[in-house]
């Protein structure tokens, strides 16, 4: 596996702006209604409810409103009627681009997507262009700041991880979908701190990009993300790191 790619780092790394928080609270306000509305109400029966509402305490969101998302997925509330739409297209250099949609509007999603797409010299691809690119895996990143890495990547596989990834202070460790909640519960059974959990799109191989193209690339990447309908964005591109410091810096 080669693992996740410097996107999937850069966001994490990079966090939620405070700025944004009204923005990433509508968006796990909608994941919450959506796992709600397909699976019900009650998280110990509806896993990606479950993971819905582990994302919103992760980000802060007030209880007041993960409780009421619920209840708009349910029915007991007035909730908007929301699609899942996946988005596949190529982003500068050539990288693959995967977008996991809730959206109220097709239309305008599409063309906001598209619109971006196009002014960064990327274009919007049919469905399944790109995901053949990407395979599902759950992901969950453990703090290994307090342990020697290798020895908790060692415990992690032993436990039931099919793959691990060690990046600075975290370890990646990756599951099939339906493994991702029996490892977490063997991984915190045997006290291990569990930072974030996810079910995720990873690309099977990651392929470099030019830094002539690499900065634009992360930009169209941050732009789809700060769209309200897009939930997440996958790539399988692999940027250099000096343009990758160059970009959290905001040059």
């Amino acid at each position: 596996m080669s693992g996740h790619s410097k996107w999937a780092q850069i966001k994490r790394q990079k966090g939620v702006a405070d700025v944004r928080r009204g923005q990433v609270f509508t968006k796990l306000a909608r994941e919450i209604i959506v796992a709600a509305r397909q699976g019900g109400g009650d998280p110990e029966a509806n896993f990606r409810l479950r993971l819905a509402i582990q994302k919103a305490r992760e980000s802060n969101m007030p209880l007041d409103n993960i409780e009421r998302a619920i209840r708009r997925g349910t029915g007991e509330l007035e909730a908007e009627s929301l699609v899942e739409v996946t988005y596949e297209g190529y982003g500068p250099g050539g990288i693959a681009i995967l977008l996991q949609v809730l959206t109220d509007n097709r239309n305008r999603t599409v063309a906001d997507i598209r619109n971006l797409f196009t002014r960064s010299g990327g274009s919007l691809g049919e469905s399944g262009s790109v995901a053949w690119l990407f395979e599902p895996k759950g992901i969950i990143t453990l703090d290994a700041s307090a342990r020697d890495p290798d020895e908790l990547a060692l415990e992690a596989i032993d436990l039931g991880a099919e793959d691990v990834r060690i990046e600075d202070s975290a370890l990646e460790v990756y599951t099939p979908p339906h493994d991702l909640d029996k490892v977490r519960q063997a991984l915190e059974k045997h006290k291990v701190h569990v930072s974030s959990v996810e079910l995720s799109m990873v690309p099977k191989a990651t392929i470099p990009v030019a830094e002539k193209d690499a900065l634009t690339a992360l930009r169209l990447l941050d732009k789809l993300d700060e769209l309200d309908e897009v939930q997440r964005v996958y790539t399988n591109a692999d940027f250099p790191n000096e343009v990758v410091s160059k970009f959290q810096a905001g040059v």
